[in-house]
């Protein structure tokens, strides 16, 4: 008996990287586990027939001709879990997805079910088989046979321009040097090491290398299986993508729209390194890696690199970048003060930046965050650098948080340094009194605001008292400057203002804030108060409905506790899911919640403003920032990530005295309102050098998307010292569907060179049918055996509870109409053996692919001319076919009524809206002629709110 490894430890590190490895490994044969329909498993040997015609397995109770299978009768090979039977509840929690294949074969679509005990092991014969049945008729010679590939062809080509002296052979530094400039990430001593194992094995040891070894090192190097297992799926002649197998793949897998043969031709033309491959339009495994590397298919959604949301909100609506103490290039306490702080978190984009004023020596004003008194910048200085950089990242407003602890002559010398400096883009215009809103960023471009204390109406000197803020005032008690005591009686405390810098402040007037009743009464739309992280994470846990109602109409910002004296960060997450739109972040100090904060804001062209979710926006709408489960209003989604492999990873920076080798595992992980939050792992990739294979699938439900950030961070299992490896933060509303690479990133955010993940991501609605739009068209699982309806709340007043109770029936229609055609499109799918992630490109692909390798075919029509296209088969048809057109009859029929019915329910669910809208400016009166107050109020405005949610 032969015994199977995986291929990374294959003797002499046998990389599967063409069909014909594939063939000659299926040749040798190996074990497998084959599943009965009873979900028995039985190891049993395989092995592909000398004349490659059939694959035979034992021992077997058949006798040898019947315990085989010929290769013309294979309809299709399916990767993964994809028939009943590997599907069956006993056996699914016993192998990885990765590790099974079914051979669907004969005229009645009967299906082998095969397990084995590695990912590398399926891929092998899954591509062998796949290469075989494409060509069942014409069997190929022995593999590798007959004239050179396209790609050989090019590499030779490669060759003979380096070999200068036309001697048919190169030094093998040069041969390194090659291999490395069209490989850039790859390590020079893994290079050198291939050829001296290749020089040993055909025994030509030396200083130089002739063509056939070049090109064999090259092949061996440079061939990701992963990849060429992607492209044999997809190629019609196994060895390239045509014009056509491009475009399908772009289509089916990328979720492309609009692909024309033309947009293939430039692909080809960019990417595929052959002179031939371009003239032909061919794109062969080396064109086909650079394109999936390239930043055309990178994960992250083009349309989201420029600004792609809409601008002309008011203020309040969008999360503001704000940066806290930016100067500090170190901690809070042993920091230096250092200027090129603010350039860089301008330059990040952010639009929210903190100065605290304090008395210089020399008479005028100056900006320090250290306790040492040499480490102070004139506050012209900053000033200077803000006018210079304000707007190089971004055009939209930038917001100056001044925190006075000067002493009212030096404030006035600040003030005339603002108007000096700043000049036109100073935004001084006093607030509009009929609005009810703040200005929108696109009415505020190229201006910045001062955000401070103001003089009261009725104070009529050059300076009066305001109360303080609480901001800033820590640092004071370490530099021995804090004079001020709290006043008697504990009330807050009492500063100076004058008031040149007050007439500054026009749309972010600084007031104490005392609670959510009293701003709601009596707060202007531009006043602004400043929550300490500690009391924002206090209401956001006791009261976060009020504070999602406070920040539709007002600012809020949120700095960090006095007592993170080594600069560290807040999660951000947990006041962004409050509505609060600045959280100040320290933003010398790299992490986990700076990459939040970064990735977070990268999604509108990294302006700096992010538009709120719609549910926070909206004057009525119920949302709770604690749910633990899926939103009313929000459908909730899933994501299929699936981890395929890792690039020229590098080894942690701290690690100690350790080897080479890394043994790494990415962490997939969801950051967001409560309910989301998630994180799962991949198993770890052992001895695997720079590029190890993960192949793992992950699923995370996703209940309000719009908040949800994606972020992958690699670790090393077997460290020392230091564990990480990696990351990588995306906004889950830029992720684009298909195969992607990820492009890693070191702790501080930098770009790590070369250093990739490859992965596959797909997006579907949790009940099954497409997630977003059509460019997500893809679909979830399937529905729950007893179906949920969402229903109304009852508010305790009768006139309200009777519109509403109108859309009790429509809602429940509304909900069968759309788990029909949800649950028709999963079960067509599965019986096509895909998964619910799937879309209908791949379903009718399939089918079409059985119907194509098979010599009795019965034909069948697909009438597109039809308005709800009809798939009829003439004549006797199999009994897996019959139930394929049967389930795509249901999917069509359920559909149609979908379709047909839309309108009237439609109609419906708006009216109910519309009547209880109407009744929302009645609200006040009808509260209080019900006598409705405290708890019981809460209770019925929160009713109201999710009302009209769920019919909007």
């Amino acid at each position: 008996k032969k015994k199977t490894v995986s291929f990374s430890t294959m003797p002499n590190d046998r990389k599967i990287n063409s069909t014909a490895a594939c063939i000659s490994f299926m040749l040798e044969g190996c074990e497998l586990k084959k599943v009965r329909s009873n979900s028995r498993m039985y190891s049993r040997f395989f092995v592909l027939d000398a004349d490659m015609r059939s694959v035979r397995w034992e021992p077997s109770k058949k006798d040898s001709e019947k315990a085989k299978i010929e290769i013309k009768s294979v309809k299709e090979v399916r990767v993964g879990k994809k028939t009943p039977v590997l599907r069956s509840n006993g056996l699914s929690d016993q192998f990885p997805d990765e590790c099974a294949f079914s051979i669907i074969y004969g005229d009645n679509y009967e299906s082998l079910d095969l397990v084995a005990n590695s990912a590398d092991v399926v891929s092998a014969w899954v591509m062998g088989l796949r290469y075989l049945v494409s060509y069942g008729k014409h069997t190929p010679e022995a593999p590798g046979t007959g004239h050179p590939s396209l790609r050989t062809s090019w590499i030779s080509s490669v060759f003979d321009l380096a070999d200068l002296e036309k001697s048919g052979r190169i030094p093998v530094s040069r041969a390194v040097q090659l291999i490395k400039a069209l490989n850039p990430g790859m390590k020079t001593s893994t290079i050198e090491l291939k050829f001296k194992e290749l020089q040993k094995a055909s025994e030509r040891s030396g200083a130089e290398v002739a063509c056939d070894l070049f090109v064999e090192a090259y092949c061996e190097l440079c061939t990701r299986p992963e990849i060429f297992f992607l492209l044999v799926q997809f190629s019609s002649n196994k060895e390239y993508l045509g014009l056509k197998d491009l475009l399908m793949f772009l289509e089916v897998e990328q979720g492309m729209e609009g692909v024309t043969e033309e947009k293939c031709l430039e692909i080809v033309g960019k990417y595929e390194p052959s002179k031939e491959g371009r003239e032909k339009g061919y794109l062969a495994i080396d064109g086909f890696t650079r394109y999936l590397l390239s930043a055309d298919c990178s994960i992250f959604d083009p349309q989201h690199r420029k600004v792609c949301q809409d601008m002309a909100q008011p203020l309040s609506h969008y999360y503001i970048s704000s940066a806290h103490s930016a100067c500090l290039l170190e901690d809070n306490f042993w920091g230096r003060s250092d200027i090129s702080g603010y350039i860089s978190a301008l330059g990040l984009g952010c639009r929210s930046i903190e100065l605290v004023l304090w008395d210089g020596p020399e008479g005028e004003p100056v900006v320090y965050t250290s306790p040492s008194a040499a480490s102070c910048v004139p506050f012209r200085a900053v000033v200077g650098l803000i006018d210079q950089h304000a707007f190089t990242a971004s055009a939209y407003p930038l917001i100056l948080c001044l925190v006075v602890r000067c002493s009212a002559p030096q404030q006035r010398l600040a003030a005339q340094c603002l108007r000096k400096t700043l000049g036109e883009k100073l935004y001084l215009e006093p607030p509009n009194p009929t609005a009810s809103y703040l200005p929108s960023p696109e009415q505020l471009k190229g201006r910045i605001l001062i955000k401070g204390k103001k003089l009261p109406p009725s104070c009529e000197d050059s300076e009066g008292e305001v109360s303080d803020e609480e901001e800033g005032w820590e640092l004071a008690r370490r530099l021995g400057q804090e004079e001020r005591e709290a006043p008697e009686g504990g009330g807050p405390r009492r500063v100076r203002l004058s008031r040149e810098l007050s007439e500054l402040v026009s749309l972010c007037q600084a007031v104490p804030f005392q609670d959510f009743e009293s701003s709601r009464r009596g707060q202007r739309y531009w006043e602004m108060c400043s929550f300490s992280e500690v009391e924002a994470g206090r209401f956001a846990n006791e009261c976060p409905a009020e504070l999602v109602s406070y920040n539709k109409r007002f600012l809020s910002r949120v700095y960090p506790s006095p007592m993170r004296i080594d600069a560290s960060n807040m999660n951000p997450q947990d006041f962004w899911k409050c509505g609060c739109q600045m959280v100040a972040m320290n933003y010398q100090t790299p992490g986990l919640m700076m990459d939040l904060n970064v990735g977070w804001f990268r999604q509108n062209g990294a302006c700096g403003y992010v538009l709120r979710p719609a549910i926070m926006r909206e004057e009525v709408s119920y949302f709770s920032a604690n749910a633990k489960d899926s939103l009313p209003g929000v459908p909730a989604q899933l994501l299929h990530l699936k981890v395929i492999s890792g690039q020229n990873l590098p080894k942690p920076k701290g690690s100690g005295a350790k080897g080479e080798v890394v043994e790494p595992y990415v962490c997939a992980e969801i950051h967001g309102i409560p309910a989301d939050c998630a994180e799962h792992r991949t198993k770890t990739a052992l001895q695997s050098g720079d590029n190890p294979i993960f192949d793992e699938s992950l699923e995370f439900q996703i209940n309000l998307p719009e908040l949800a950030v994606l972020r992958f961070v690699v670790l090393d299992d077997d460290y020392i010292g230091d564990e990480f490896i990696a990351q990588y933060t995306i906004p889950f509303e830029c992720l684009q569907p298909g195969y992607r690479h990820v492009p890693l990133q070191s702790l501080a955010g930098e770009p790590l060179p070369h250093a990739t993940l490859f992965v596959h991501v797909a997006i579907t609605d949790r009940r099954g049918g497409g997630g977003k739009g059509h460019r997500r068209g893809l679909a979830g699982r399937r529905g729950r055996r007893v179906r949920e309806y969402t229903s109304t709340k009852a508010t305790g007043i009768k006139a309200i509870d009777e519109v509403f109770r109108t859309a009790t029936q429509p809602l429940r229609e509304a909900t069968d109409l759309r788990e029909n055609v949800q649950n028709a499109l999963v079960s067509f799918k599965e019986l096509c053996g895909l998964t619910p992630a799937a879309n209908m490109k791949q379903c009718i692909l399939t089918v079409a692919t059985w119907l194509l390798h098979s010599d009795s075919a019965p034909s069948v029509t697909l009438n597109l001319a039809e308005q709800y296209p009809p798939m009829e088969a003439q004549g006797p048809i199999p009994d897996l076919l019959r139930k394929v057109l049967t389930a795509y009859e249901t999917m069509i029929q359920t559909s149609r009524t979908l379709i047909e019915s839309a309108d009237a329910v439609y109609g419906k669910l708006t009216q109910a809206q519309q009547a209880g809208m109407d009744l929302h400016k009645e609200l006040h009166r009808i509260e209080a002629k019900e006598g409705l107050r405290g708890r019981k109020l809460q209770k019925a405005l929160e009713s109201f709110a999710w009302n009209i949610t769920v019919l909007k």
